[in-house]
């Protein structure tokens, strides 16, 4: 029997590849986490899309309780519908680790992810230095500052928080790189910095924004989930491709 890791892309049931829905349908027992990242489907609509019952977990399911799956996998074939791509978290790693200790054979269906979805802006995905999370409580926390600087020609992709319900807004990652600026005076973040906003990447009413960190400040949007690219060295190409979603 086996464990099946399905990437189920970023937004919506329609985004499941046809070998992943086939995976899933082929599974004995489903699970499905969405606190990685925004889903718009319902429970409701993805059982009706596969016509099988769904179970949904939470992180500590998967984090503090993944034994107990890895032991069910071990009777039966089990699928966990993964939002995006099935290895963007690493919690999933973990699991596969469980599997190669215990020998309990595993699959990896691969989907779309925001790592890839975010060169809708025209950035050579080549050019991406070290991705790095801004989480809501960082008033002590400088990290994500960090890689950006250290990133320094490179493409920074800040991933924002996603907890209880709540999703952290581009336009509150900005305020965040620049209350670190503030305190640290380095010069790596100020208002004229050129950043992109991206809005619902993978859905048909995605909004992508290039401009100033002080001009995208004024974008609101309840649109979710959100994230920001602060670019580095552009090229030629790169340039002309943003000016499409400039302010």
């Amino acid at each position: 029997m086996t464990l099946h890791l399905i990437s189920i892309g970023l937004f919506e049931k329609e985004d499941m590849s046809f070998k992943a829905a086939e995976a899933a349908k082929s599974c004995d027992s489903l699970y499905f986490e969405r606190y990685t990242s925004f889903y718009s489907s319902s429970l409701k609509e993805l059982e009706e899309f596969l016509g099988k019952e769904i179970k949904e977990v939470v992180r500590s399911d998967l984090e503090e309780h993944s034994r107990e799956i890895i032991d069910e996998a071990r009777k039966k074939d089990i699928g966990i519908l993964i939002i995006g791509d099935a290895l963007s978290a690493t919690t999933h790693h973990v699991l596969l680790l469980e599997c190669l200790e215990k020998k309990v054979p595993y699959k990896i269906i691969h989907g779309s992810s925001i790592f890839t979805a975010v060169a809708e802006s025209g950035l050579s995905l080549y050019k991406f230095g070290n991705v790095t999370s801004i989480p809501f409580e960082n008033k002590d926390i400088e990290t994500p500052y960090e890689v950006l600087r250290d990133n320094k020609e490179m493409h920074t992709l800040f991933l924002l928080a996603l907890e209880n319900n709540e999703y952290m807004t581009a336009k509150e990652a900005i305020e965040y790189l620049l209350s670190v600026e503030q305190k640290r005076k380095e010069g790596i973040f100020g208002r004229d910095k050129l950043c992109i906003s991206f809005f619902s990447l993978g859905s048909e009413n995605s909004e992508i924004h290039v401009g100033s960190a002080e001009s995208l400040l004024k974008v609101n949007s309840n649109k979710k989930p959100q994230c920001l690219v602060v670019p580095g060295k552009l090229n030629f190409v790169e340039e002309e491709y943003l000016n499409n979603f400039s302010l």
